[in-house]
């Protein structure tokens, strides 16, 4: 249907509400959560995971802050580096014993 007073190739829509009717507009109750009971007790899964994500956090924190060890950072980024190098020599050697040299 064109506007009568307007561009023909306009149609004019209506706003439709999506809300269900009939049988289905029967408000479902929510579902609970799969970590805790209907009466909102927290699995002992869920707590032990919980638990074992936050150990887990506080020792990479530790390791990252480098609080675990004497090491400081520049003595860690000199191991890295060392291992690094010593990476880097080995696939040297390896790559020279596969040409035959």
């Amino acid at each position: 249907m064109s506007k009568p007073d307007g561009d023909p190739n306009v149609v004019e829509g209506e706003i439709v509400d999506d809300t269900p009717t009939g049988a289905l507009a029967i408000p479902s109750p929510p579902l609970p959560d799969p970590d805790y009971s209907e009466g909102g007790v927290p699995s002992f899964d869920f707590v032990r995971d919980k638990i074992e994500n936050r150990y887990t956090t506080s020792l990479g924190s530790v390791d990252v802050a480098g609080l675990g060890t004497e090491d400081t950072a520049e003595t860690l980024d000199k191991k890295i580096a060392d291992r690094d190098q010593a990476a880097k020599d080995r696939l040297a050697e390896i790559r020279r014993s596969m040409r035959g040299e």
